[in-house]
This record gives C-alpha cells, sequence and structure tokens, in this order.
C-alpha cells in the first residue's frame, strides 16, 4: 500500500460533511435491518438489546471516512485532526458494523489519544458507554455477543490494520472460509521459522519439530503429579507434558509410524492431536506453526509450507491452498492426565525431553485465566461454567456431544455407562478417551467385536466455553 500525503484539514471538512448528510449517508443509515437470528434471552440479558443494523454498501463519503480514520491513520502512523473529524462523521453514521473496524484498531492503539476517540465512537455506534479500563475486549464482547455483521470489504480493512503492524501476516490475510470477525491478535509474533529449527530462537511461540524422547525411567526431572497429555498410535505411546506443550502449543512429530501435528492451547484447555500423513495425492505433510492470532481465544495455526490458514479445533484449512484441496485433518484422542498414573499403565511409554520446556513452569489455568477467558468470546453457553472441563467427541451420525469431565469421571469410576449414541467413553491411565460401540477407535484399535461403522472415534478435553463456541449445537451428557 503506497503512502499517500496527509490531507488537508478543510478537504477532509468538506467530504465529511458530504458524509453525514449525503443522500447515500441518509438511505444507509434510514434501511436498518435488525439481525435476522434473534438474540437468546441469555444474551438480552447480559449484553442488552442491539441496534439496529445497516445493510448494503457505504457511501462513497462514508468510504472516504473510514480509509482516512483506518487507513491513513496505521499507513502514515499518524493521528490528527484529520483521524478526528473521520471518526466523528463514522460516530454519527450510527452503523454498527463499522465497530468492527474500531475494534481493531483498539487492539493497536498504543497511545490514549487515539483510544479514548476510538472508544468514543464505538460508543456511538453501539449505543453503550466504552469508557472503560480494557475497551478493546469490551466493545469486542459486545460485538461478538450481539453478532453484529461485518461492514462492506471488512477484509480489506483488517488485512491493512493487521499486517502494518505486525508483519509476517501477509500471506495468512487472504479470503476464505473465514469469519474475519472472530480473529484477533493474541500479543505473540508468528512462527514462520524453518521446518527443523526448532532450537532457533525467535520473538513467538517456538514449536518443536521431531522431538528428542527419552524413556520413563530416565524423566526424572517429572513429578508424578504433573499433568501430561497421552497419545496412543499402533501400540506406541508418548508423553507430552503439559509444562512443555504450555511454551511450545505445537508438536510436529511422528508416532507409531504416523504423522502428527499436535496443538494446545493454552486459552481452551485443549490439547488435539491431528495425522498429518496419508492425505489426498498432491498434498505435501504440513508442517504446523502458531500464527500468534486467535479465533474466539482459540490459537489459529497455519501450514509453514503453504501459508494456508486451519481451524485449529475442527483441523480444517480455511484459506489458502489446502483449503482449496478442501483439507480437513483427522485426529486420533489426547488423554489429559497425571504422569504417574500414565507411565505406571503405559509402562513403554516415551517422554519428550525436559529441555524443550526452556527452563519454564507456567500455570496458566490457576494463574493468567483464573476468572476466565481473557481473550473476548462474546455470549457463552450458560449450561455450564466456562471454565469446566469436558471431554469432546463426534457422533458417527455427525452430532457434536459434550462430556462433563469430573461428572463423567465419578460415574466411570463406579461403573456406570457413560454413553451418547455410538460414542462410550471409558477410564483408561488415569484419564478419559472416547471408543466407538460400533468401530475402531482413532489409534486403530478395534473397540468392538464386530465393527459395523467405518466411523473413526476421537476425543480431547477442552474448557466448556471452547468446545460450545465451534460447536454451538453441541449435546450436554448429563447422567
Amino acid at each position: 500500500m503506497e503512502n499517500r500525503p496527509h490531507l488537508t484539514q478543510s478537504l477532509v471538512t468538506l467530504l465529511l460533511t458530504l458524509c453525514l448528510f449525503s443522500p447515500a449517508a441518509l438511505l444507509a443509515q434510514a434501511s436498518g435491518l435488525v439481525s435476522e437470528q434473534p438474540l437468546s434471552e441469555h444474551v438480552i440479558e447480559q449484553f442488552g438489546e442491539p441496534p439496529t443494523v445497516s445493510e448494503g454498501p457505504l457511501s462513497p463519503a462514508l468510504q472516504f471516512a473510514a480509509r482516512v480514520a483506518f487507513i491513513d491513520s496505521t499507513t502514515l502512523r499518524t493521528w490528527d485532526k484529520n483521524q478526528e473529524l473521520a471518526l466523528a462523521a463514522i460516530g454519527k453514521s450510527k452503523d454498527p458494523r463499522l465497530a468492527w473496524i474500531v475494534s481493531d484498531m483498539l487492539r493497536f492503539a498504543a497511545t490514549q489519544k487515539p483510544v479514548i476517540a476510538l472508544a468514543r465512537t464505538a460508543s456511538e455506534l453501539l449505543g453503550k458507554d466504552f469508557d472503560t479500563e480494557n475497551t478493546w475486549h469490551d466493545v469486542t464482547n459486545q460485538l461478538l455477543a450481539w453478532n453484529i455483521p461485518a461492514p462492506p470489504d471488512y477484509l480489506d480493512y483488517k488485512r491493512a490494520i493487521f499486517t502494518i503492524n505486525i508483519p509476517g501476516w501477509e500471506r495468512l490475510f487472504i479470503a476464505g472460509d473465514i469469519d474475519w470477525r472472530l480473529v484477533s491478535w493474541g500479543g505473540v509474533l508468528i512462527d514462520n521459522r524453518n521446518y527443523n529449527t526448532t532450537d532457533d530462537g525467535c520473538n513467538c511461540i517456538p514449536a518443536v519439530d521431531n522431538p528428542e524422547v527419552s524413556t520413563a525411567e530416565e524423566a526424572t526431572w517429572l513429578n508424578d503429579n504433573d499433568i501430561i497429555f497421552g497419545i496412543e498410535v499402533n501400540g506406541e505411546s508418548r508423553a507430552y507434558p503439559r509444562r512443555i506443550m504450555e511454551v511450545r502449543e505445537l508438536v510436529n512429530d511422528t508416532l507409531g509410524g504416523r504423522d502428527l501435528g499436535i496443538p494446545y492451547c493454552t486459552l481452551c484447555g485443549a490439547a488435539q492431536a491431528y495425522f498429518t500423513d496419508q492425505l489426498p495425492e498432491g498434498i505435501e505433510r504440513p508442517v504446523l506453526r502458531t500464527s500468534g492470532l486467535l479465533s474466539r481465544s482459540n490459537k489459529v495455526m497455519y501450514d509453514l509450507n503453504t501459508y494456508s490458514v486451519f481451524d485449529t479445533f475442527i483441523g480444517r484449512a480455511v484459506n489458502g491452498p489446502l483449503a482449496e484441496k478442501e483439507l480437513t485433518l483427522k485426529q486420533t484422542s489426547v488423554i489429559t492426565t497425571d504422569w504417574g498414573t500414565w507411565k505406571r499403565e503405559h509402562p513403554q511409554t516415551t517422554v519428550l525431553l525436559e529441555r524443550y520446556a526452556l527452563g519454564r513452569n507456567p500455570d496458566f489455568r490457576n494463574g493468567r485465566d483464573a476468572d476466565g477467558p481473557i481473550f473476548p468470546v462474546g455470549d457463552i453457553d450458560p449450561r455450564l461454567p466456562v471454565h469446566e472441563d469436558v471431554i469432546g467427541a463426534i457422533t458417527a451420525s455427525g452430532i457434536p456431544v459434550a462430556f462433563p469431565r469430573a461428572t463423567a469421571y465419578i460415574a466411570l469410576s463406579r461403573g456406570e455407562n457413560v454413553s451418547f449414541e455410538n460414542i462410550q467413553l471409558e477410564l483408561t491411565a488415569g484419564g478419559i478417551k472416547a471408543g466407538d460401540k460400533s468401530g475402531p477407535d482413532a489409534s486403530g484399535n478395534d473397540t468392538s467385536t464386530h465393527v459395523t461403522s467405518s466411523h473413526v472415534t476421537s476425543s480431547h478435553q477442552a474448557f466448556w466455553f471452547a468446545w460450545s463456541q465451534f460447536y454451538p449445537q453441541t449435546r450436554l451428557w448429563m447422567p
């Protein structure tokens, strides 16, 4: 994007006056429509009634105001009277769709003057007071909860704001099956180091490629009560200590003769394992990396080879070459348990070396995230507390189901049946795993005498807020 000289204040004033009073602008304000999907009583109770939402294109004058306020200020790295006048025009338009771009600007605003002006504009657009300590968080939560539509050409504005502020994202911000409203900055830079450069430093969350491992006996640095994520593939088992995963967040590994990409989202309490081999012809093994972006508080991962972005929770490529090939990675189960129980039931297990923890031992759940999600998530399904641990799985008929972990664990310990459709939970190595009553599980182990289904079952643990957001139609098992 080329830099343009500052516009004169008189010219800006004239154009913004046209923005406020032009017939096109007035027509846009008069043609407001209420969101087609009615909001739940829970949303209304917590966030209030939504504003009227305009539809159709922005008027030329309002497009000009948006460019001055959002694009020029980011490109030229300036904030002056031109931007103030442009924001005033945007606020008076009463088009709540523009609040999404205001939110993006707030995420990167570094000084008090633009923050105050942007907060004032958000208040005008949404009809709420956002004079708060964390304006970006509150504005974004409101937009998410009300499901306010994005403005026309939203990706163009968002791409400029994000890629100018943080280099390295240019290839990620392209059109695809992505709801760009949900994408925010997680506060870290992209991990774009080459494959097999695990030990190279970066100002990012550094993934591990082809990790070195030790036997259980050699892993004297782990305490029996340390949390690990256990994976078993084709009879070979491995432990991924949470202490390592909280500072690495992604591991590209090979286990049981299968290639795996293993993301861990500390914000969602979810470790998942995706097979990255046996893919359709012409697709090279994806090398998964952390982008530094979030989608409703879930890490956004991408493939280093093609820069295709994945929905981390689902494993589906959502833009780039792999999305064009409609790639969705298959999952295998991850068992969240303690090291002592895992090694007792899997005495031949291997475990990642201590050095991958980089000398750190964070406990984000009981520290940083103790009071709930630290990034905006909008409305949260009220059926369970936000940080309730659930075991999530997908039935053979495609229905997502969540089992509250504590309740299910007690029931299973009593010998009770915990199941939904073909999904059958079982205790294993101190954790819980979903098996398939009608076929093989994702590790390749046959869980029934007669295989009658081609469905492959996998499960993993996650916070309720995360599972219910990515599977809003989820069923909730209760005894």
